[in-house]
């Protein structure tokens, strides 16, 4: 691949904190790709999540379909989002980058942000929408709104279909998994690192599927229970970063410490948290056989031939948790609407085919699903050039 058509750092005049846009790519002239906010983000961190996105988009092509793919982006602030500072930098960090935001990047809720606190604050920074660059694209702005507004006011058991739709995109990922595999749903145990929107989610569907989750972590510690976890009371007692409240834990419900999710008596493991959570130095505490990238690379490369070596299985994030993003698009386009049962019926659909033509090609070539999800982005980009061209 191509170096990232733009890269840049800013300096906040007031704090000094840097924030970082990564621009990988654009089709139609736009590119995707959310907003993090984390101590200790790098420009070399939110370019690679940018390269990420140019190839999740390519990975969700269909020439049938009403969402066509836009290219590649990423944005981070290096800050702590609990830091008091934190909302106002948001708010400047967000007028710097009003030019790209109005006019290519369009953006949402990443690591450490939620998308009420985008909107909120993009609102402040005088943009119309964090993703008003795509508005030119559709066909019926006023309607497409309205459908991804309704969308976006949906809850399902208390948590929104926002929220909702990246997650079971994870659990479809895992679940193919194991129907390939021929490993029955019921005695399959989970372990979860990250409770918040995305770890969240997995856990609900997992669980909800007949898994059972035996430990999830938070920024606190892990909490494990052998015999599974309350996972609808967990998710009830979290606070807006995704931090359980002890007090709601059950007698038999342990607290351990924060690394102990990755030695869990799991089959599964889903890093839903923060980059390189897995590197080279712990992963061989790991005894699942898959690892679900539920985060944007949770797993360092030097820790991935040693797992695979292992007999350990990556499913990569550039596939596994890709359905946030395509949910978003296809409800805007217009090819679901504000519907909880067709949203988590098409990304099932759209999810399980993506990942058996990963996990096939993988078989195929004899190498790792990553390398394989790889090789179908080579083949999707040459055509998504052809037909829209670099930059327009």
């Amino acid at each position: 691949m191509t170096a990232p058509l733009l890269s840049l750092t800013w300096t906040d005049h007031l704090t000094g904190h840097q924030g970082f846009l990564v621009v990988d790519r654009l089709v139609r002239g736009v590119a995707s790709g959310g907003l993090r906010m984390r101590p200790g983000c790098t420009l070399e961190e939110v370019a690679g999540l940018a390269r990420g996105m140019t190839m999740k988009e390519a990975l969700h092509y269909d020439p049938d379909s009403r969402y066509i793919p836009l290219g590649g982006a990423k944005g981070g602030i290096d800050c702590d989002p609990r830091d008091p500072e934190a909302y106002p930098l948001l708010v400047r960090y967000l007028r710097a980058m009003r030019p790209y935001v109005e006019n290519m990047w369009t953006t949402g809720e990443d690591l450490g942000l939620t998308q009420d606190l985008v909107d909120r604050a993009a609102a402040e920074a005088g943009l119309v929408s964090s993703i008003q660059a795509v508005y030119p694209l559709l066909d019926d702005e006023t309607e497409a709104r309205r459908r991804l507004r309704d969308a976006f006011a949906v809850e399902v058991d208390g948590i929104g279909l926002d929220e909702l739709a990246g997650g079971c995109g994870v659990a479809e990922a895992a679940l193919t998994a194991l129907d390939r595999a021929r490993v029955p749903y019921a005695g399959t145990r989970v372990a979860v690192q990250g409770l918040g929107t995305m770890g969240g989610a997995t856990a609900r569907f997992l669980a909800r599927a007949g898994l059972t989750v035996v430990a999830v972590a938070d920024i606190k510690g892990t909490i494990a229970n052998p015999a599974g976890l309350d996972v609808e009371a967990l998710l009830a007692a979290r606070d807006a970063h995704g931090t359980v409240d002890r007090s709601a834990l059950r007698p038999g419900d342990r607290e351990l410490p924060g690394e102990a999710w990755l030695s869990a008596d799991a089959d599964i493991l889903v890093p839903a948290a923060v980059p390189y959570a897995i590197d080279a130095g712990n992963q061989g505490r790991i005894t699942a056989r898959w690892v679900v990238e539920a985060a944007n690379m949770p797993v360092h490369p030097e820790a991935e031939p040693l797992l695979a070596e292992r007999g350990v299985t990556v499913l990569p994030d550039v596939v596994v948790n890709s359905g946030t993003n395509a949910w978003w698009w296809w409800t805007l386009f217009g090819d679901i609407g504000a519907d909880p049962e067709e949203a988590f019926a098409h990304t099932r659909r759209s999810m399980r085919a993506l990942v058996e033509r990963m996990l096939v090609r993988a078989q195929a070539d004899g190498t790792t699903p990553r390398a394989a999800a790889h090789a179908i982005v080579a083949e999707r980009l040459p055509e998504l050039a052809d037909r829209f061209g670099w930059y327009r």
